[in-house]
């Protein structure tokens, strides 16, 4: 193989390495971008405020007049006519004895209805509202959206943290081991003593199994909400300053739910749904009230029983015509009423829902600040207690070595220490989970 041809194969297999090796890594704002952009429940309901548009559309253009077009042929056979007697057709009298005649009509019609209580307008209305209903279900299913993604960001950062403290643990244990098979050798140790550190040393890879199992099932979720199929690396950027993140000031309950009452879109969803249920009420309203309509027509026809040429009967029969139509109704069976006490009591469960609402919201942020406040303490605690069982563990496995201490210190010493890590790491990432969402409801944003 000559020079050129290693360097080029060379070159070859180290971008290969490399697109393996450098896999993209998503940040938490890369994940949420890209899940607005392709998420299909998202782009479902993107699809129904398209169609709530057209039906916006439809009642604007049912404001103007209507107008058709039509002609009809017509042939007629009659196989035994009566010698001598005369046919009317359509105001022709025919003396003839022809046993087959036809007639043409040819004619344009126009309809507009000029008022109907309002009931035209007022649709046009509440198809808005259908349309700024159905634009309020997609910022309600993208806000879903984020805070799952959120979840499962934050919980991946644990998941990965949890992997490298149980793999910490392990080396640890696996040293023990070895220090015990040394102790067995010398006589310094029983083998039931050295059975018990295999066992925690075994347990300890069990858990590091457990935690990347984990850790894989949450990228799996992840990459669900985000509708990646391919079989590529799939890993997230992992931030520098989670302590900081963890520690930073937790935004304040009652700020955070005046801004929700402003900006989450279920509350204005519920608010628009009583715009809805009054404008039902008018239309409903609107029932009692006459309906004046306009038509307007012009029509010809022909017809082989006249001697006069196709053109001239076209124009001398033409015809042109226009009326009115008023409408009032009288009576109709409560169907009135009964659509007007429909309608307001939608309204009630309207205002009812609002009310439900208002009180979920208050509780899921209520809920976010206590947890945020609680895991915050928790975690100031634990690293204290992280700290101390590190010292301790050390001490203890220096005692342990000089056959000051025996195996139950040693294993009881560093299961506190791997329990003081683990409480460390659940209470710092639920802080910040439970931070993040108390500013995603407060300004709609999660920031990084």
């Amino acid at each position: 193989m000559n020079i050129k041809k290693k360097t080029a194969l060379c070159a070859a297999l180290l971008m290969i390495a490399c697109s393996h090796g450098l896999a993209k890594q998503w940040t938490l704002r890369e994940c949420i971008d890209y899940a607005l952009q392709n998420n299909i429940a998202l782009q479902k309901s993107r699809v129904s405020k398209l169609s709530a548009k057209e039906d916006v559309l439809q009642s604007r253009a049912a404001l103007l007049p209507s107008l058709s077009a039509g002609t009809s042929q017509n042939a007629t056979y009659r196989p035994w006519p009566e010698m001598g007697s005369a046919i009317v057709a359509d105001g022709y009298v025919q003396s003839s004895v022809d046993k087959v005649y036809y007639n043409g009509t040819y004619g344009i019609n126009a309809n507009w209805t000029v008022w109907n209580g309002g009931r035209n307008t007022n649709t046009i209305r509440l198809n808005e509202k259908a349309e700024q209903l159905a634009e309020l279900e997609a910022a309600v299913t993208a806000n879903t959206i984020q805070e799952q993604i959120a979840q499962l960001y934050v919980q991946i950062l644990y998941s990965a943290e949890a992997i490298r403290v149980n793999k910490e643990s392990l080396e640890t244990s696996r040293m023990n081991e070895q220090r015990g098979e040394q102790f067995v050798k010398v006589g310094k140790m029983a083998k039931a003593e050295l059975a018990q550190l295999t066992s925690q040393r075994a347990q300890d890879e069990y858990n590091v199994v457990e935690a990347e199992s984990n850790l894989r099932n949450y990228k799996r979720q992840l990459k669900q909400l985000l509708q990646i199929t391919n079989d590529e690396e799939f890993d997230i950027a992992i931030p520098q300053t989670t302590d900081e993140m963890a520690l930073q000031a937790v935004p304040n309950m009652q700020e955070v739910y005046e801004s929700a009452l402003a900006n989450r879109p279920e509350i204005k969803n519920a608010l628009v749904g009583i715009e809805t249920s009054d404008l039902n009420i008018r239309m409903a309203k609107a029932q009692r009230l006459p309906t004046v309509a306009l038509q307007a027509s012009a029509a010809t026809n022909t017809t082989s029983m006249s001697d006069n040429a196709w053109g001239s009967q076209l124009k001398n029969n033409f015809d042109l015509g226009g009326g009115v139509n008023i409408s009032i109704p009288l009576t109709d069976n409560r169907q009135t009423k009964t659509a007007v006490n429909k309608a307001r009591l939608q309204r009630q469960n309207y205002e009812l829902d609002l009310r439900d609402k208002q009180t979920a919201l208050y509780s899921d942020i209520e809920n976010f600040w206590l947890q945020a406040i609680t895991n915050q303490e928790k975690f100031k605690a634990a690293k204290i207690a992280t700290e101390s069982q590190q010292t301790s563990y050390e001490l203890l496995s220096e005692q342990f070595r000089l056959g000051l201490k025996n195996i139950v210190d040693l294993m009881t010493g560093k299961d506190n220490l791997l329990r003081a890590q683990q409480n460390e790491l659940q209470s710092k990432y639920m802080t910040i989970l439970n931070i993040y969402l108390l500013r995603f409801y407060q300004d709609g944003q999660i920031e990084e």
